[in-house]
């Protein structure tokens, strides 16, 4: 039963708030009474896209990441806007503002909870078809981003090869080989 396991928790408060994300701070009683605190970082949901040319490669953006202090190579992705009505809304605007790129058709993968030991962050991830470089990347403030593409089975290989360490990405690209099928070309 997992109502064994449950914690209660007493009082939250937000610990720390900067755009992107809060770290709350949440006072909590154990299953076995222990009462203690316990901190994690929320998170607005996010998209992340599998996006694919007509010519079957898929996009990618190479971006600065200060966390880890190099380029990451990884799929498009981003949080949701108050103006997107739907997850699927989200990505295609994702797609569009970070890469340049429009998509014909985007289908829904899978949702996950990419770190839920220390973050509530949801990631819905999308396959995008018939992806061409028809708009202007519209990239926010703090993002340096560059589009590029590589061939799907290169990617999987660099996946593999751990070459591409976005966890994102290894996710996306992982689920979708095991589980999706690639849009027709």
């Amino acid at each position: 039963m997992t109502e064994d396991l449950a914690w209660e928790t007493t009082d939250a408060r937000v610990a720390y708030e900067c755009p992107g994300f809060d770290v709350v701070n949440e006072d909590v009683t154990l299953p076995d009474g222990t009462e203690t605190d316990f901190d994690y970082l929320a998170d607005d949901p996010a998209v992340v896209v599998l996006p694919f040319t007509p010519d079957g490669d898929v996009v990618l953006v190479e971006e600065w990441r200060q966390a880890v202090k190099h380029v990451n190579r990884g799929l498009p992705a981003g949080g949701i806007e108050p103006e997107d009505e739907t997850y699927r809304a989200a990505a295609r605007r994702e797609l569009e503002e970070e890469t340049g790129y429009t998509a014909d058709a985007l289908e829904p993968l899978g949702s996950f909870e990419p770190a839920n030991g220390i973050s509530d962050a949801e990631h819905h991830y999308f396959v995008a078809a018939g992806c061409t470089p028809d708009a202007d990347q519209v990239l926010d403030f703090n993002e340096s981003i560059r589009p590029t593409t590589m061939a799907y089975d290169a990617l999987l290989d660099a996946v593999e090869e751990n070459a591409i360490t976005d966890g994102r990405t290894a996710l996306g690209v992982t689920y979708f080989e095991l589980f999706g099928s690639r849009p027709e070309c």
